[in-house]
Order: C-alpha cells, then sequence, then structure tokens
C-alpha cells in the first residue's frame, strides 16, 4: 500500500478542515489532512472563541458598502477599507455591492442560521461526549448598547430578524444589563441577550479536533506547504507539498483564506476576500465580565475564560497585507476601556491578527466542484468558521459519503459560483 496515499485529504487543518476530517473518519474514510503550520493555527487560533447562532445576520445589508468607503477616511474603523488599489477586490466589492439587497440579506440569514444552529448543537454534544477540554460554557452572549441609534438599528435589523428564523434574543433595559454585569461601566441604556449563543477558548477547541482525528486514525501532517496540484483531465491526481507528494480518490479545499490563491491552480475564481481581524489575549482581570459580550458602539467582542481575556473584532480590507496595524489594536483597546471598569488583564499575552475568509454573499462555499470530479470546497465561512464548524464536516462527510445531509446543502453550493 502507498503510504502517502489516502481515500481523502484535506488542505487545511483549521477547524473547518478538522471537523470534516473528524465526520469523515467516524463514517469510515482515511484521511489525511496537510497543514502549512500547525492544526489551527490560522483564523482558528485568535478570534473571540463565541458560537452565535445570533450572528445569521450577514454583512450584505443595505448601507454596508457606504459605511466600508467612508470608512476609507479613518484608520481606526470597526470597518476599513486600505484605499490601495486592487483588481481582485474591486471585483469583489462589486459583486458584494450587487448583493446589498434585502431579498439576499434574508436569503443569506437563513442559511448562515441553519447550519449555525445546527452546528452549535453539535458542539456541546461533542464536548460533553468527549470531554473536551476547551473551557466551552454555555452562557448567552450580550449585546450592550450606550447610543440610542445604535440600539434602534440593532433591533430593526438584527433582533426582529432573529425572531423571524426562531432565534431567540431577549432585550433589556440599561439597569438590567447593568445588574447583569458588574464589569460594564454606568451609562448602559439597554441590551441584547441571545441565550442560546455559547463560548469556548477556540486554540484548544482546535488542539482537541486534532487530537480526536488522530485517535481515530487519521493523519495531520504539519508544515506541509502546498507547492502545486497535478490535474489529469478533469480530475485532481495527486498534491505537491514541502513534505513530498500526496494522492487520495477525493479532495477537500478548506484553506480558508488561503483557498483562492489554490483556487487559481485549479481555474477556479473563487469569489472570496481576507477579512483581517485582530485580537488582545491577556491574563484575566479581577472584575472580568461574566458573559461574552459585544460592545456594539465601537464593534468590540470581550471574552472571558478561567485561562484568560480576549478582546477582539474589526474587519479590515487590505488584500493579503501581513502584520499587525497599531491604530486597529489601539482601537480596541478605546472601544472596551469606554465600556469596561479593567478593559486590560494584568498580563498581556498576545496580540494577534488573522484573515477571515469572506465570501461575497457572506454564506459558506459548502459542496462539490463543478469543475472537477474530485473536489470537494469548505471555505468561505468568514468570522464565523469556529461557529460553524462541526456542522460544516457533517455537511461535508454527508455529501462525500453519500448519506443525507442534515440540513439543506443547496445554499451553500459551489455552483451557485459556477466552482
Amino acid at each position: 500500500m502507498n503510504a502517502s496515499r489516502s481515500d481523502v485529504v484535506i488542505l487545511g487543518g483549521g477547524v473547518i478542515g478538522l471537523a470534516s476530517a473528524l465526520h469523515l473518519l467516524k463514517g469510515g474514510a482515511r484521511v489525511r489532512v496537510l497543514e502549512q503550520g500547525t492544526p489551527g493555527c490560522g483564523a482558528s487560533h485568535g478570534n473571540c472563541g463565541t458560537l452565535t447562532p445570533s450572528h445569521a445576520a450577514p454583512l450584505t445589508m443595505p448601507g454596508t458598502l457606504g459605511v466600508a468607503l467612508r470608512s476609507v477616511l479613518r484608520a481606526d474603523a470597526p470597518l476599513y477599507l486600505n484605499p490601495r488599489l486592487d483588481g481582485p477586490r474591486l471585483r469583489w466589492l462589486m459583486g458584494f455591492a450587487r448583493r446589498c439587497t434585502w431579498r439576499d440579506f434574508e436569503h443569506a440569514a437563513k442559511a448562515r442560521g441553519a447550519i449555525l444552529q445546527r452546528s452549535c448543537r453539535l458542539i456541546a454534544e461533542l464536548v460533553s461526549t468527549e470531554k473536551l477540554d476547551c473551557e466551552f460554557v454555555e452562557e448567552g452572549l450580550l449585546y450592550v448598547y450606550r447610543s440610542t441609534a445604535q440600539m434602534a438599528d440593532d433591533e430593526h435589523h438584527h433582533a426582529q430578524l432573529l425572531d423571524r428564523l426562531g432565534i431567540p434574543v431577549q432585550r433589556l433595559r440599561g439597569h438590567e444589563v447593568e445588574a447583569m454585569e458588574p464589569a460594564l461601566k454606568p451609562g448602559v441604556l439597554g441590551g441584547l441577550f441571545h441565550p442560546g449563543d455559547a463560548r469556548l477558548r477556540p486554540d484548544r477547541y482546535a488542539a482537541e479536533l486534532a487530537r480526536l482525528v488522530r485517535e481515530h486514525g487519521g493523519m495531520i501532517e504539519t508544515g506541509a506547504k502546498i507547492e502545486r496540484i497535478a490535474t489529469n483531465d478533469r480530475s485532481i491526481t495527486s498534491v505537491a507539498t514541502t513534505l513530498g507528494d500526496f494522492t487520495a480518490d477525493r479532495v477537500v479545499l478548506a484553506l480558508g483564506a488561503w483557498s483562492p490563491l489554490l483556487g487559481k491552480q485549479l481555474g477556479l475564481r473563487l469569489p472570496m476576500q481576507p477579512g483581517k481581524g485582530y485580537s488582545l489575549t491577556y491574563s484575566r482581570p479581577t472584575l472580568a465580565p461574566r458573559h461574552a459580550m459585544v460592545l456594539r458602539e465601537p464593534k468590540v467582542c470581550v471574552t472571558t475564560w478561567e485561562s484568560g481575556f480576549r478582546l477582539g473584532s474589526t474587519m479590515e480590507f487590505s488584500g493579503y497585507a501581513q502584520g499587525l496595524n497599531r491604530t486597529r489594536m489601539d482601537a480596541l483597546r478605546r472601544g472596551a476601556a469606554e465600556g469596561l471598569h479593567e478593559p486590560e488583564g494584568p498580563q498581556l499575552q498576545e496580540e494577534w491578527w488573522g484573515w477571515r475568509p469572506m465570501s461575497v454573499d457572506e454564506v459558506p462555499i459548502i459542496g462539490p466542484s463543478t469543475r472537477w470530479s474530485n473536489l470537494h470546497l469548505a471555505t468561505g465561512h468568514g468570522m464565523l468558521g469556529v461557529s460553524m464548524s462541526l456542522a460544516t464536516g457533517e455537511l461535508v462527510a454527508a455529501q462525500m459519503l453519500g448519506a443525507t445531509p442534515a440540513i439543506d446543502p443547496a445554499p451553500y453550493a459551489p455552483s451557485r459560483f459556477y466552482l
């Protein structure tokens, strides 16, 4: 037997690739994961670790592009569009603009809501049955408001949408929010509480998924940077990496924000852009928030674990520009200081940036390729890769192994982009 051959080779060892591997292994497939770094070292590592059915609403809402264009003049804006010329990004923005309609907004929200709710149930079950060590807590997510304008806008475009989707949301008055969260400074006008949300430590979650993949017989090749893809007619025949060549009957593309770069080798124009996010991780402050929360005016996400405390968020469209942007890191600090008594912990443990894989319609791309007979795509999850991970893996395995999917696969199909 060829030791480098598997039934399925998965390109990418983030939470999407690992979750897909785990479900395929449970279905009886021999699986190998190729990861250029270590499992979960990309966007899976530094996000805020919230599991959020409440985030069903997409960015594709009328008015969003105008906000982004105005942000060109503000490098510290929560949603920032770098002004440099970039052909692929311009094409993506034009496609995004076409989808900023109420019809597309509702369509994307339904698709996102379905996979988010399914995935969060699966994660809770997996944590319980496998005793995952990832600081998983089901205590909801709190939106905090200090302005009537932001609160009214979210009631109309966020809370009422969740009502229509059957995702629970509770409206709170300012004094109720402050009583619920002593970590908040006075002056809160109101809040939206999402009791169905949860949180975990994403780096530990990724590590636990990797452990389960190995325990189920899967192979994870670390330091395996993909160099080229060999094809024959309509099939992928091998994947060449810095560790050698690997072959499989079928291939899963789960490279997150790197997916469009590899897709070019296969003649696929994936309608995605890297959306750069940042986070700051501290040791836990004395007066830490009890719940994961979003400070809505500065758009800062705050997550507390037993092992630490993280500030995160922001969305920067600057292509594949690497490195920390100090202006945006400082904006996170200022936003947290506006709302929290202790906005930073005693010790700064990590400053992080990473690229989220932003699809043009804000719906992930999951399913078989129409161009390549043995290629499956699992990418484009935006800011919700951790939240959508297990349902994505379940859907990938069902489609590849001939089982009936638990959710309707049609909204996520690559065929909508002729991929």
